[in-house]
């Protein structure tokens, strides 16, 4: 599983303009496979903002970001809730251990790099989400993305008629595409809104009484 999601998120990366390093293609003993620093992501042409920063991006952020440090944490079955977070005292080893900082000194010294979280997802009620983002903020978090902006993004950005034989995720995503596996979002909303408006006019339209039943004179 882990193997499929680091794929996912580089092939978004790369997607979005950033070039992109695997700091390590091996697990050393001892250790998990989520322990470490991913991914090193740099943007060669950032656009400049004068607005703030979300905590939680989504893909049009990405523009303003320069360089990162990109972690997984691939626990697609969880919500990562404040009770998550606290009770899972290993939950940030990464941000300790030296490859981390050995990965931010890799960029040199043009500037210190974001440090972006990949979660699953975050809690859904505002006040949760909002204790869940501090406590990420607090232990030196600068942003993150969720799996399912991710994925999102990839299947919008995918065109059913073109050959991604240098992809075998993208490719996968276009033949599935192709066989009508994903719905157009859009066309959906549109579809919607006619259904919505017919009903809306049907409603307003005076209903006609039929003159053989409600007419006793006819």
């Amino acid at each position: 599983m882990a193997a499929v999601s680091e794929t996912i998120v580089r092939e978004y990366f790369e997607l979005n303009g950033f070039l992109v390093r695997q700091l390590r293609k091996y697990v050393a003993p001892g250790s998990r496979d989520d322990d470490d620093v991913d991914f090193l992501a740099l943007n060669p042409q950032p656009q400049a903002t004068v607005t703030e920063r979300p905590f939680l991006l989504g893909s049009s952020d990405l523009v303003f970001i320069e360089r990162a440090i990109v972690i997984l944490k691939a626990w697609h079955t969880d919500v990562f809730t404040p009770a998550l977070l606290t009770n899972t005292p290993d939950f940030f080893r990464f941000l300790e251990k030296k490859a981390g900082r050995q990965a931010a000194a890799g960029f040199g010294k043009s500037g210190a790099p974001l440090k972006i979280l990949i979660v699953p997802a975050l809690p859904q009620e505002a006040q949760a989400r909002d204790q869940s983002i501090a406590i990420l903020r607090s232990k030196g978090l600068d942003a993150a993305v969720s799996f399912r902006t991710i994925l999102s993004d990839l299947v919008t950005h995918v065109e059913a008629n073109r050959n991604y034989s240098k992809s075998d995720l993208l490719q996968l995503i276009r033949i599935l595409k192709n066989y009508d596996f994903f719905k157009e979002p859009q066309l959906d909303l549109f579809r919607t809104k006619r259904k919505r408006a017919k009903k809306i006019q049907s409603a307003k339209e005076p209903t006609t009484a039929n003159p053989d039943t409600t007419n006793p004179l006819a």
